[in-house]
């Protein structure tokens, strides 16, 4: 059909931008793909033309000077050829997919059909499945969350054959080039669907995407290359890490066979509460409970701190609630320095005294009303 109006067919104005139009052929494609229940063959190659025409830029300006028509060979490429060229055929529609990674988001593995699902086209190799990720938990002391600590983990999981070093050859054997799919660890086939002959892109079955196998495969692992075993680790866990933060080291979850990359390791820290500490961001609150006679004419108390067992002066005067302030005794921080250690002073009262004890109290009221 003559004369479309491509921007019609996509619902934008004729100064869309590239978002724009990217935006409005996704939300079309998924209303009128053939796969999709309600979905319109033909709907979806007229807004697939559109999105390859108005998506490239030269197509774009081609089509705003010279209207469709010179689709049909009036205009545009040498000899009357198409300037949309480089698309595949399907039952004779010119049919080029352009952007096939949005494609595949759309489409999921149906995108596997048409050559942008799960390996790379034109020689590259295919992709392969990566290894699973590991989360563990790991306990703190919150002096060790604090200043940090090193802890030696012992993990069971799937990690590199240690007789082949992961290879999945036999001792004194080799890797060699899959013949299957000529070392691209991918198998391109032709295949008919509902839009045409349609190019299929796998992995291949034989290598399993990695375009090379073993002449003689390992005997511990069978040719894949790792297996299950108990692995130690060492961990530098960072100073003033918080209860509920993870580490991640990449590369330290569970092997993936075939020389697919491995996954990641997750630990997640918890901090075991102190009978005395408590921890408020980078800051520490204890309790001391002191004399009457030390609240007045001040002194010494002792409390626990990061650093152990300490010795604090109280100030004369001080009342219940009132807290004494260690600068730069408290956490350490993520970006270097530590907080404060804040020590809450409650004055103790006896409920047992003697008379003599009495007798001085009784005393020390008349002091302080005289005074």
């Amino acid at each position: 059909m003559a004369n479309k109006d491509y921007y019609k067919i996509l619902g934008v104005t004729r100064d869309a931008s590239e978002d724009e139009i990217k935006k409005a052929f996704r939300k079309l494609a998924h209303v009128h793909h053939p796969d999709k229940k309600g979905g319109n063959a033909e709907k979806f190659k007229e807004i697939n033309e559109a999105n390859q025409i108005l998506s490239d830029k030269t197509k774009r300006q081609q089509f705003d000077q010279f209207g469709s028509d010179f689709a049909q060979g009036n205009h545009g490429a040498p000899g009357g050829g198409s300037p949309f060229g480089g698309g595949q055929h399907a039952g004779g529609f010119e049919f080029n997919f352009g952007n096939a990674e949005d494609l595949g988001d759309l489409f999921g593995g149906f995108g596997d059909m048409f050559g942008f699902g799960g390996g790379r086209s034109g020689g590259g190799r295919a992709k392969t499945q990566r290894g699973e990720d590991i989360a563990i938990d790991v306990e703190l002391t919150l002096e060790e969350s604090s200043f940090g600590v090193e802890r030696t983990l012992k993990l069971n999981k799937l990690a590199s054959c240690e007789t082949c070093s992961g290879s999945g050859a036999a001792s004194n054997s080799k890797t060699v080039g899959c013949k299957e799919c000529g070392g691209k660890g991918q198998i391109v086939r032709m295949q008919q669907t509902i839009l045409g002959a349609m190019q299929t892109v796998a992995t291949c079955p034989h290598c399993h995407g990695s375009g090379k196998i073993p002449e003689k495969p390992c005997g511990t692992c069978s040719g894949t290359g790792v297996r299950k075993r108990e692995q130690t680790i060492t961990v530098k866990i960072p100073a003033g890490i918080h209860q509920g933060e993870s580490i991640r080291l990449t590369g330290h979850g569970a092997a993936a066979a075939y020389g697919a990359p491995a996954g990641d390791l997750y630990i997640r820290i918890h901090v075991r509460p102190h009978k005395t500490m408590q921890r408020d961001g980078d800051n520490i609150h204890t309790e001391v409970h002191i004399s009457y006679p030390t609240a007045v004419l001040g002194g010494i108390a002792e409390t626990d701190s990061l650093e152990g067992r300490i010795t604090i002066k109280i100030p004369e005067g001080i009342v219940s609630g009132e807290q004494v302030r260690l600068k730069g005794k408290g956490g350490v921080r993520h970006g270097g320095g530590r907080g404060d250690h804040f020590v809450h002073v409650t004055i103790a009262v006896p409920k047992h005294i003697s008379r003599a004890g009495k007798k001085l109290l009784e005393q020390l009221q008349e002091e302080l009303k005289q005074s």
